[in-house]
């Protein structure tokens, strides 16, 4: 049975695209599907501002008129230019355990890849780095989060088949937030705080974090440079990054480290978990899915996900993340929140690692971005 691969064109084709992976997860217990409108939005270049330096090829493989498989080529410009790389990129690359269908799919954006003069091919990783990012390669028992991919364990496997070879992996945490603030956290808080003079700022009204949205985004562009695979993050990319995410957030989670003349100089944003909202609705907001989510992040919810915890690169191992874990920590007691997801961190990075020693953790997952010489 042969296999027949068709590059997307279509708003159709793209929602195919998009849906594909709720049925190869159908089954699957732990698998938590993106939004589909998220999805689509994403793969747009009218919507996604992060085209102006990125371009993209999507492909979906049929066999006997059935989708088997999907894979998105991208082109990151402006990765190429930081880096002085010469590479492009995959993503969303789901497949059935079907190695005629990977390779198939595969040789499209290799081909693409040659084409455009590129003499490698790194992945799975998207747009910039508030994209999905990394294969999993460990904790395939483990729920997903809502802002990372899940793959079956044969994905590996695959990618080893068409000669692919770690270049690099992320791990997760999963952080059990105590009873109480362990004191060495307020005392090493309290210390940092009289000697640089910093004051925290908690968020009461969204038009407030709007008016330092910007700022914070700013911190964590320059505190996130450095690491595996990063872009600048242009202004229009943080604006829609704000606009998307700020009508959504628990301002209970959300705080600000300034110094003395009133300049960011970290931030932490944790974010109720949407997974199992997700997972509830099949990725679709309609006819419950818009429900499910804003209860998720407005009501009662024992876990959070961590989407940023950043800080200016002069002050960062000075104790900052003690201040917002100091800071947030009486909230999540107060409202019940039991877990913390951490997100993908680079196994190399141990600065980040090292914030989670006065707490119960388990590292439960680990995702890979593969590399290839063309």
């Amino acid at each position: 049975m042969s296999i027949t691969i068709k590059q997307v064109l279509t708003k159709k084709d793209l929602r195919r695209w998009v849906e594909f992976p709720n049925r190869l997860y159908r089954d699957n217990p732990y698998y938590v599907p993106f939004l589909a409108s998220d999805e689509i939005e994403t793969f747009s270049a009218d919507k996604n501002p992060a085209y102006a330096f990125c371009e993209t090829r999507l492909f979906l493989a049929y066999r006997d008129g059935e989708i088997v498989g999907r894979i998105a080529g991208l082109i990151n410009h402006a990765y190429n230019k930081k880096w002085n790389k010469n590479a492009i990129r995959y993503t969303r690359f789901d497949f059935i355990d079907d190695y005629a269908v990977s390779e198939a799919l595969f040789a499209e954006v290799e081909a693409w890849g040659r084409e455009k003069g590129y003499t490698e091919i790194m992945g799975p990783i998207g747009f910039t780095d508030m994209d999905h990012e990394g294969m999993l390669v460990e904790g395939f028992e483990e729920f997903n989060m809502s802002i990372t991919f899940y793959n079956h364990p044969y994905y590996s496997d695959h990618m080893e088949r068409l000669g692919l070879q770690k270049d690099i992996d992320w791990v997760e945490h999963r952080i059990s937030v105590p009873d109480h603030i362990d004191p060495r956290i307020e005392r090493v808080a309290s210390h940092i705080m009289r000697k640089k003079g910093f004051a925290v700022t908690m968020y009461t009204k969204r038009k407030d974090l709007y008016v330092d949205a910007f700022e914070a985004f700013e911190v964590i562009d320059v505190a996130f440079s450095k690491l595996y695979g990063t872009v600048p993050l242009t202004p229009e990319v943080i604006r829609h990054a704000i606009d998307s995410y700020i009508p959504l957030v628990n301002l209970d989670y959300i705080c600000s480290v300034k110094d003395t003349e009133g300049k960011i100089v970290g931030f932490g944003a944790l974010i109720p978990s949407i997974a199992k909202a997700l997972k509830r609705s099949d990725g679709k907001m309609l006819p419950f899915g818009i429900f499910r989510l804003l209860r998720a992040l407005k009501g009662k919810n024992d876990t959070l996900e961590m989407f940023f915890v950043a800080v200016e690169p002069k002050y960062q191992m000075q104790g900052v993340p003690a201040i917002i874990m100091s800071a947030l920590l009486p909230k999540l007691i107060e409202n019940g929140v039991r877990y913390c997801e951490t997100g993908p961190q680079l196994e190399t990075n141990g600065a980040v690692q090292s914030m989670w020693t006065y707490f119960e953790k388990r590292q439960h997952r680990r995702r890979r971005c593969y590399i290839k010489t063309l």
